[in-house]
């Protein structure tokens, strides 16, 4: 039934995503751009972690090469996407802050190169630990079986990311009032950004929680899991994306079309 229930709410998720625009001005605006990345990278994160939860139903231990791979894939998810949020919020504080310079500075081609430069900072950040375990640990490590997770997910990212939030709030919040709607706009959008960064975060605190709940009680572990895994794991990526989204009168348009679409068919 936990399984079943499971199920349904990623399909859910992955549905919504999934209607993410393929119209014009989602492509060719670095915003959309950079959200339908963070989306993608959410739905990346998203299918591994129940991945993860519905193996620890079927087999509870893991081969370590198959679990490394899973772990290092979710953990580069996340990377991204805390990264991407710091993008966001560069492109709101160019937009407010230098509404002249927006247009040369925030284009399509240099928005893509970023979530190039993304995707190699998250390989150089991540790589050099597999080739370090791959020289150090024996062969036989690497066939063996072990009951799957990451309980230290931290990195110093985080900071990098915080520091680009907080400062591009405050540059927005002194900005010329002049400006004062589109900076009372940005600075709910980088607030908001701030949240969504939160949300991510609850994945760290995941394995600690599961554990001391464990020990507290241990003859309800499964239930323990799925419900960490639906609170934790899963629902703070699908709050995140609808409030951006929701919140966009551009996309409210679009979703309100598929939903009328969705309701005729």
């Amino acid at each position: 039934f936990h399984n079943c229930n499971l199920y349904a709410i990623v399909f859910i998720v992955i549905f919504v995503c999934l209607l993410c625009p393929r119209s014009k001005i989602f492509k060719t605006t670095p915003r959309y751009i950079l959200f339908i990345h963070l989306v993608i990278c959410d739905i990346i994160l998203m299918t591994l972690l129940t991945l993860l939860h519905l193996l620890s139903y079927i087999v509870y231990t893991l081969n370590v090469s198959l679990c490394s791979l899973i772990v290092l894939l979710a953990t580069a998810a996340n990377y991204k996407s805390q990264m991407t949020l710091a993008v966001m919020s560069l492109e709101c504080y160019i937009a407010v802050c230098y509404p002249l310079w927006h247009s040369q500075i925030c284009t399509v081609k240099k928005t893509y190169i970023v979530i190039a430069c993304i995707w190699l900072i998250n390989a150089l950040n991540l790589l050099p630990d597999v080739f370090v375990a791959l020289a150090t640990e024996p062969l036989e490590f690497f066939h063996s079986s072990v009951w799957c997770g990451n309980k230290y997910m931290v990195f110093p990212v985080l900071v990098i990311v915080w520091f680009t939030l907080i400062y591009t709030y405050l540059r927005i919040l002194f900005t010329a009032k002049s400006a004062a709607a589109d900076a009372q706009k940005a600075r709910n959008t980088v607030l908001l950004h701030s949240f969504q960064l939160l949300l991510s975060m609850l994945t760290y605190i995941y394995y600690p929680i599961l554990l001391k709940l464990q020990s507290m009680f241990p003859n309800s572990q499964r239930d323990i899991r799925f419900a960490l895994t639906v609170f934790i794991n899963i629902m703070p990526r699908i709050i995140s994306p609808l409030l951006y989204g929701l919140r966009d009168k551009t996309f409210q348009k679009y979703l309100k079309r598929h939903v009328f679409f969705a309701k005729s068919m």
